[in-house]
């Protein structure tokens, strides 16, 4: 087991009642389970996101902890949150990375795997409800 790692499990969810496809308008929501899977105590500090929409639009997103929180993680624990993101197309992509520090002062990054962000509804009937995790 690695002294210093977090993984991170991601379950994304189309959002249809607060997208407006006619306007280009799709909102997605995504819950993220943290968990130190490491051997030391540490705290995630903050977060890098690129984000990714069908037509190659790239935006990047930078900033303190998740949801205002920077969790303290012992090894074994783990912290879920919810967020989310607006695309202008129905699908798109999302991957990262948490910026940690261990309680020894030792400093990490910890990666978040790809996943796919896919939506469904009347506008969209050819993309599958939900969304993928890339691995």
């Amino acid at each position: 087991m690695p002294k210093y790692q977090f993984q991170a499990e991601v379950r994304p969810q189309f959002l249809p009642d607060q997208s407006d496809p006619e306007a280009g308008v799709y909102s997605f929501a995504y819950t993220i389970t943290i968990t130190n899977v490491g051997e030391a105590t540490a705290q995630l500090i903050a977060r890098h996101w690129i984000i990714c929409d069908a037509h190659g639009h790239v935006e990047e997103v930078k900033g303190l902890g998740v949801v205002g929180q920077q969790p303290l993680l012992r090894p074994g624990e783990a912290f879920q949150y919810t967020s989310g993101c607006r695309l202008r197309t129905a699908s798109g992509s999302m991957h990262g990375s948490y910026f940690c520090v261990a309680e020894d002062g030792e400093q990490f990054t910890s990666p978040i795997g790809m996943f796919v962000l896919e939506a469904m509804g009347p506008h969209t009937p050819q993309q599958p409800h939900g969304g993928r995790v890339l691995h």
